[in-house]
């Protein structure tokens, strides 16, 4: 039996069109600054905790204001605004999770109509799973609670906030 012949492999590296982009911007980062910045972060990490309860305090009270307000733009833009901040922050701080549901309730109430056609209902649910996954110390969405919520959230608002094409 004779072996067939190995096939030829052509490996294509395609151009890297960021960094040409770019140029040589980043070439000077130092290392040693990036190892530096990391460890100050590091020791800042003890105070997560605190500044993650903090941009919830903040969702929690414009979500009180656009309720009271019965959806007045301002209030629901201050909504928007805390949800927007910690859907940068919740990862940073160690809760991805809360960066998810921040992103679901961000694409929810993204546009002024979409700030007036979300149901309160819908608004409550985002908030109210935020407060729960940080008291409840559920940090991503590999928890089965959080997975679900996350699941549920996303489908909800895919109702009233199609995706983009």
């Amino acid at each position: 039996m004779m072996s067939e012949p190995a096939p030829s492999v052509e490996f294509i590296n395609p151009p890297n069109k960021l960094k040409m982009k770019l140029g040589n911007k980043f070439s000077s980062l130092n290392p040693d600054r990036i190892a530096a910045a990391e460890a100050a972060l590091q020791a800042m990490s003890s105070q997560f905790g605190d500044w993650l309860n903090d941009e919830v305090k903040r969702l929690e009270q414009c979500h009180a204001a656009a309720r009271a307000a019965n959806g007045a733009e301002e209030e629901r833009e201050c909504l928007y605004r805390a949800a927007h901040d910690l859907k940068g922050l919740g990862t940073t701080y160690g809760y991805p999770i809360v960066s998810e549901f921040a992103d679901s309730l961000c694409r929810l109430i993204d546009s002024p109509e979409g700030r007036q056609r979300a149901p309160h209902s819908l608004l409550d649910a985002h908030v109210e799973s935020i407060k729960a996954a940080v008291r409840q110390k559920i940090t991503d969405n590999t928890h089965p609670v959080g997975a679900a919520l996350l699941s549920e959230l996303k489908k909800q608002v895919a109702q009233y906030a199609p995706e983009e094409l």
